[in-house]
């Protein structure tokens, strides 16, 4: 979770409150919508720690990084976000005391809590790959998994006309992986279109064997590789980028490659934040540093009055917002029955999805399982998974409808 602003003064809705029957850390997609689901359950005495004043819907960061979305539609301020009745703490957490129950803030002070939720979402680490920490957003080395980044991004693909671009997905845990993807296709889409296709190398670096990892989706979206040309680069990984040379260091199984290129668009590698790990709640060894929870009911498996949803959460299945949405609703039943005295009986089935955009008007809708079986949402409708044009209708303009207006409500 970010810091707070140097110099800002924490600003709490209630500042005279030591304790909270809930404590809910992060105001993301999962903090916001897990405090609202709870709310709508009639849990009462719920604070909420985020240091940032702005909500962001990350999922249409790839689609403003491949000109068919505006960055205002991404944003919205954090105040009109969080429901009512949950007090609004904006400051960052230092670290989690378990044994004591309380949470130590930046800001300075200490919170204590009956229950609490984790939801921090991860932490980029652009340190951990040479030379991408000091490239990041200046000139040819852009990202689209920030914002203001993804804008750029957008603008220097559409200016593109011949030369080399390259789209890197890290190895490891990462907040929805395939999105290192989206851009791309959606950027040779338009390449295409315009007639400059041709002139450009595209060149994707992913860690898996194949596109995806599940071959059903796989053969869609090869489809679409095949389609514009790309040059695929599978079980690989960005290990440096040379400033100097502009050039991208690859590692494979058979050896290291230096690709020159004139773009380079970078997915960094992503691990949990270093407070879960120092407060105790990661499991001894787990090089990751996810909270350790039960995978199917979300509480910890050490302490009884933890739970944790989402990215940092050391739950088996793919990390995206769509596994999010059945994790809250999951979270929200097992906590307040534990409040009322009861067993945590309700369980998460491990349901990730990744809508993948293979051009500017087509989605592949991947659901699935923590072990690649499929798992549609309409059980008769297994190949919805197809690439279509109404996929790509239901994840550009309808989720994010339904984003606003019904999950971060806790109605979804």
């Amino acid at each position: 979770m970010a810091k707070a602003d140097a110099g800002s003064r924490p600003e709490r809705d209630d500042p005279q409150a030591a304790h909270h029957r809930v404590i809910v850390i992060g105001g993301g997609n999962g903090g916001i919508s897990a405090a609202a689901r709870l709310v709508r359950k009639g849990v009462t005495d719920i604070a909420l720690i985020e240091p940032r004043d702005t909500h962001e819907y990350k999922p249409l960061f790839s689609y403003v990084a491949g000109g068919t979305a505006r960055i205002s539609e991404t944003l919205r301020p954090q105040r009109s976000v969080i429901p009512d009745g949950v007090t609004w703490i904006r400051d960052a957490v230092t670290i989690v005391d378990p044994e004591r129950s309380v949470v130590h803030l930046a800001g300075g002070g200490e919170i204590g809590y009956d229950q609490i939720v984790l939801s921090p979402g991860m932490q980029k680490d652009w340190a951990s790959v040479p030379g991408l920490a000091e490239s990041i957003g200046t000139g040819d080395v852009s990202t689209h998994y920030e914002g203001d980044l993804a804008a750029r991004t957008s603008l220097r693909l559409r200016d593109l006309r011949g030369g080399t671009v390259v789209f890197t997905q890290p190895a490891g845990p990462s907040s929805c992986a395939g999105a290192a993807q989206k851009p791309m296709y959606q950027a040779c889409d338009y390449w295409q279109r315009i007639g400059v296709l041709d002139d450009i190398r595209v060149v994707l670096v992913v860690p898996e064997r194949t596109v995806f990892g599940i071959p059903a989706f796989d053969d869609e979206i090869q489809r679409a590789v095949d389609r514009y040309g790309i040059e695929l680069h599978t079980d690989s990984a960005l290990i440096e980028i040379d400033v100097a040379a502009s050039e991208a260091v690859i590692a494979s199984p058979a050896g290291i490659e230096r690709i020159p290129f004139d773009l380079i668009n970078v997915v960094p590698p992503q691990s949990a934040p270093e407070w879960i790990r120092a407060s105790g709640l990661a499991a001894a060894g787990d090089a990751d540093g996810f909270v350790e929870v039960d995978p199917e009911t979300l509480r910890h498996r050490r302490f009884a009055n933890v739970w944790a949803i989402g990215d940092a959460a050391a739950t088996e299945n793919s990390k995206s917002g769509g596994a999010l949405r059945k994790q809250t609703a999951v979270l929200a039943e097992n906590l307040t029955a534990v409040l009322s005295g009861s067993a945590a009986t309700a369980r998460y089935d491990g349901y990730g999805v990744c809508p993948m955009t293979v051009s500017r008007s087509s989605v592949v809708f991947a659901e699935f399982g923590p072990s690649g079986e499929l798992m549609p949402t309409i059980p008769f409708l297994r190949r919805m998974y197809r690439e279509s044009r109404l996929a790509w209708f239901f994840d550009r303009r309808v989720l994010p409808w339904v984003y606003w207006n019904l999950i971060l409500t806790g109605r979804a």
